[in-house]
């Protein structure tokens, strides 16, 4: 299931740097982690939906990607979103 408007909207406001912040890492790190756990969710219960699980791939691959840049960036905000989101980094 896709992340809703309402959903989407409480990730941005919490993890928003100004108002108006969607393209910040700590946002878009946020939003791929929400979906990252839900297809998780699905992968667990649908083990043989591969497309589902090369989409899942990617999404971590990203995630990671974009967690390096903000750990090379500022690591005091690479900390402070990775145990917010509950990550093992």
């Amino acid at each position: 299931m896709a992340i809703s408007k309402e959903q989407k909207n409480e990730i941005i406001a919490k993890y928003a740097r100004k108002a108006g912040d969607t393209g910040s890492p700590e946002v878009q790190i946020a939003v791929l982690t929400w979906e990252i756990n839900h297809l998780n969710d699905h992968i667990k219960a649908h083990h043989k939906d591969h497309s589902t699980y090369r989409g899942l791939m990617k999404k971590i691959g990203h995630r990671r990607n974009l967690l390096a840049y903000l750990k090379n960036k500022d690591v005091n905000r690479y900390r402070d979103l990775i145990s917010s989101l509950g990550l093992r980094r």
